[in-house]
């Protein structure tokens, strides 16, 4: 009996140790996946305090409360199950979908460029100032709704990174990434919602300093919402341009990869920078890449929802 509970003891032992183990793996897998989303990460960032903007300072974190538990079912119940059961038996769909999702990116971003060129400030991510309980959860489920796109981005894109992963590591790491990055989103978005009232609160103080960084904070907001705005969007058009590359060599088109990389790789050698230098070409190339093939979507879009405004005017004047 003692020789056979040492034994157990032992291989409890040894789990332990594989656990921890694998532990450390999850979260640096989960890290590596959470940094390929970044660039969808920043957009949704960026986006989520639109939804806010209007409402009663004492009614924002609790909507963004309840978009954010939106947000974690999307990913959980949703999204992660159908990714998971694509990447196990049909694997080159998951790289398919990832490249339609790759456009999309492209499409955002350079959507939104053109119509800042066009000086178009009539943007469909923003929100109208809402009022009322009914308003309110239409505002919610919009968001929710958005939120469910840039969701799918960010989970395809992390599983792209662990596709190589056993299932059930995959399951972990994915469920990881998730509430990892639901968190670090809501918490930011809150974060930028407040910080006008942590501004108003702090200037209405006495001390000096404290009226002094109020105020700074309070004429900072909307610099910071675009800025956000301008990094979401870099972000997305080098993101999807790379995915694009990335996809077309995986499915047996390499010339643009090969170019690409053959121009990241001429600078390595340069003393110093040379890596950086390579991640700079690499990036720039892709959010080249990235902007002309948004700016085909966008025109291939545009001009459809320009034939269906036209077709009733024609249709009435016959």
């Amino acid at each position: 009996m003692a020789g056979g509970l040492a034994g157990l003891l032992d291989d409890v032992a040894a789990l332990a140790k594989l656990a921890a183990s694998s532990i450390d793996d999850v979260g640096a897998a989960a890290g590596r996946a959470s940094m390929k989303a970044a660039g969808v990460v920043v957009d949704d960032a960026a986006v989520t305090p639109t939804y806010v903007q209007g409402l009663a300072a004492k009614r924002e974190l609790p909507i963004i409360r309840k978009i954010a538990t939106g947000s974690i079912k999307n990913k959980l119940l949703f999204i992660l199950p159908a990714a998971l059961l694509l990447s196990e038996f049909v694997p080159t769909l998951v790289e398919i979908i990832l490249m339609f999702g790759g456009c999309f990116l492209c499409y955002e971003g350079a959507h939104k460029i053109i119509h800042a060129i066009k000086g178009d400030d009539h943007d469909h991510d923003e929100p109208s100032v809402v009022k009322g309980p009914e308003a309110e959860q239409e505002t919610i489920s919009g968001a929710i709704r958005t939120d469910f796109i840039l969701s799918a981005e960010i989970m395809v894109i992390s599983l792209k990174e662990v596709i190589d992963e056993s299932f059930w590591s995959r399951a972990v790491i994915m469920v990881v990434v998730a509430v990892l990055i639901t968190v670090v989103v809501y918490g930011l978005v809150a974060l930028i919602v407040k910080m006008d009232d942590i501004g108003l609160a702090m200037a209405s103080r006495d001390d000096e300093a404290s009226q002094r960084t109020g105020r700074m904070l309070v004429n900072a907001m909307p610099k910071v919402l675009t800025f956000l705005s301008v990094i979401g969007t870099a972000a997305m058009l080098w993101v999807g341009g790379h995915i694009l590359v990335v996809g077309a060599k995986e499915l047996g088109w390499a010339w643009p990869y090969d170019v690409v990389h053959d121009a990241a790789h001429s600078v390595a050698g340069v003393a110093g920078i040379g890596g950086f230098l390579e991640w700079l070409i690499n990036t720039a190339i892709s959010a080249v890449i990235g902007f002309v093939v948004g700016a085909v979507i966008a025109t291939i879009v545009d001009r459809i929802k320009g034939n269906k405004h036209d077709a009733p005017a024609h249709a009435a004047a016959h």
